[in-house]
């Protein structure tokens, strides 16, 4: 077998890829932008262009196996991506069979959370749990749900799109899906800013946030105003642990978990989020689950769980079925 894989996460902001070894380790990665085309064809040269340079520059062409690729509403079953939300192409997007295409290696696609799930379930936090949920915070809220061992995919390929649980019944903000109140409006890095907005107009008191544009206000503004005192951005971090802990309680009524394990940007906040997040999650649980869920951060560093996870889909990477032969007209 050829030792090296190409793992690929996809996010709303950047793609990484690397290129992966049997025993898991990245051997090299790099990134590029990922709405920084406006057709997905351009976006496929680019991406090809900078993973063929670091192929060749790792002495790994025709060491290749397969692709592996996490990207968001990456269907596992047939390898499109599907109305997602934080992507700038039109939908529906055949993603694996134009990989393959261009690369001349098979590939596999799965969720870009469900990537990240089996990346840490491989080599992070989650190593030897069976039961545990995965949950992203970047530009959008993505999950993993693995049960007794398994990613669950359900019938479609769509299973364990936590992001868009409503958590806002009625007046609700506008979801990049379309419907109102989802998850993802509220606790994502840009639903944090969201908040910030809101609050810097609502509220009268001082706030260092004031002194930016406020619609430029971006989730790592308002951490920097927290860790620096600031009340009115402490809030916004209060606020949104709160959401995501009442959430993670409604989660854990469904597959009870024995852990949470946060991975992206926003996981990296700290007690600033985890603090109202633990307080609201155990208040709000049924009684029989109290205390039972551990909430852990990802153990791999920066984007190593989605692309190493992204990476052991490419060991299971088939070649796509030859189309068939046209009929014969006589």
């Amino acid at each position: 077998m050829k030792p090296y894989v190409l793992g690929i996460d996809i996010g709303g902001t950047n793609t990484v890829f690397g290129i992966v070894d049997a025993r898991g380790v990245v051997i090299a990665s790099d990134s590029i932008k990922t709405a920084k085309h406006s057709n997905i064809e351009d976006y496929i040269e680019e991406l090809y262009t900078e993973a063929s340079r670091l192929i060749k520059a790792n002495d790994a062409e025709d060491k290749i196996h397969g692709i592996g690729i996490g990207a968001p509403n990456g269907n596992y079953y047939n390898g499109m991506i599907i109305d997602a939300p934080n992507l700038p192409w039109p939908s529906p997007i055949p993603l694996a069979q134009m990989v393959s295409s261009k690369f001349g290696i098979p590939v596999a696609v799965t969720n870009d959370a469900n990537a990240a799930a089996i990346g840490e379930m491989t080599y992070g936090a989650a190593r030897g749990m069976k039961d545990f949920i995965m949950i992203t915070l970047g530009t959008g809220v993505g999950s993993g749900i693995v049960i007794n061992g398994q990613v669950v995919y359900g019938h479609d390929g769509f299973a364990g799109e936590l992001g868009h649980m409503i958590v806002k019944r009625n007046n609700g903000r506008l979801c990049g899906c379309g419907r109102t109140g989802c998850l993802e409006a509220y606790c994502s890095a840009t639903g944090v800013a969201r908040s910030a907005r809101e609050f810097l107009e609502i509220r009268t008191e001082p706030s260092s946030l004031r002194n930016l544009p406020i619609d430029q206000i971006t989730s790592k503004d308002v951490y920097d105003a927290a860790m620096s005192g600031d009340k009115l951005a402490k809030d916004v971090f209060e606020y949104t642990g709160t959401i995501l802990g009442e959430a993670m309680a409604d989660m854990m009524v469904f597959s009870s978990p024995e852990a949470f394990v946060l991975f992206g940007g926003l996981a990296k906040s700290g007690e600033l989020l985890l603090k109202p997040l633990r307080e609201a999650m155990e208040r709000s649980m049924l009684g029989v689950f109290k205390g039972k869920a551990k909430v852990l951060l990802s153990e791999l560093k920066d984007a190593d769980a989605a692309v190493l996870g992204a990476s052991a889909l490419g060991w299971e990477a088939k070649p796509a079925p030859a189309a068939p032969a046209a009929p014969v007209v006589e």
